[in-house]
């Protein structure tokens, strides 16, 4: 139950926020939806002039408008159903159970007049874009289980190819120097259409046999990697001679 201090003060907390909420929207004109077309608040006649992509910005910061439009207009309604329990003598009490609603909550949150457990804002969306529902793996959802996992081109395939045309990083933004603007992009590094470096030059017939390797200018690179470093492959150097190999074929 509120004392009639603690009703005075929430009373006054609620005046000064809802005087400090019009305040605001009279300054900015209400974003600017008091006039009718979004052109007529920022100056334009006509969106005939104007870059596609500067359509796309303007577009963006008058949908931006319309949700802190909103969201002011939530609050002073519920600042103005709490004054008006407070003259009916019901503030404090949870509309839906009628329950006291805590002091510290009120406290807390003074425009509410709901209790906790009956907040209608508690529910938490987790809804999914409507596209996934029609689009098939790997560009539906993704199922991050790695037994599921294959090496085909997917939709991370698709987003490193896409990024190397850039992306709002920078060469700031990343641990390691880059050697090329270019390669400014998440996993930049990460070979296209194979796995490991050697798969791009080597190659075999239709029974696994006959091994090749063919020069290109990425065997040539392979290589040179592997004289910087001193090894003779990126897994490891190879055994001797005089060592037993790997394998032995089958006599």
């Amino acid at each position: 139950m509120l004392s009639t201090e603690q009703l005075a003060n929430l009373r006054l907390r609620l005046l000064k926020e809802k005087e400090e909420l019009e305040e605001n929207l009279n300054q900015n004109d209400h974003f600017g939806f008091e006039r009718g077309h979004y052109h007529e608040s920022m100056g334009e006649l006509s969106s005939y002039d104007n870059h596609p992509a500067d359509e796309g910005t303007d577009l963006y910061e008058r949908e931006k408008d319309n949700a802190l439009l909103e969201h002011y207009k939530i609050q002073l309604g519920n600042i103005n159903k709490a004054l008006q329990s407070m003259e009916n003598g019901t503030y404090g009490k949870c509309e839906v159970c009628g329950k006291d609603i805590p002091v510290e909550r009120l406290e807390a949150l003074p425009n509410t007049t709901y209790c906790i457990e009956h907040s209608p804002d508690q529910m938490t969306s987790h809804k999914r874009p409507v596209e996934e529902g029609v689009l098939m793996p790997p560009f539906g959802k993704f199922d991050m289980d790695e037994k599921d996992e294959n090496v085909a081109f997917d939709a991370e395939d698709a987003w490193q190819v896409v990024s190397q045309w850039g992306t709002s990083e920078t060469p700031s933004d990343f641990a390691f120097t880059k050697d090329h603007y270019n390669d400014v992009s998440d996993e930049a590094e990460e070979n296209e259409g194979y796995v490991e470096d050697f798969e791009n030059f080597v190659g075999n017939d239709i029974y696994g046999k006959n091994i090749t390797v063919y020069p290109t200018p990425q065997h040539e690179q392979y290589e040179n990697a592997l004289d910087e470093e001193g090894i003779m492959t990126s897994f490891g150097d190879l055994p001797a001679f005089e060592h037993d190999p790997y394998v032995e074929d089958d006599r």
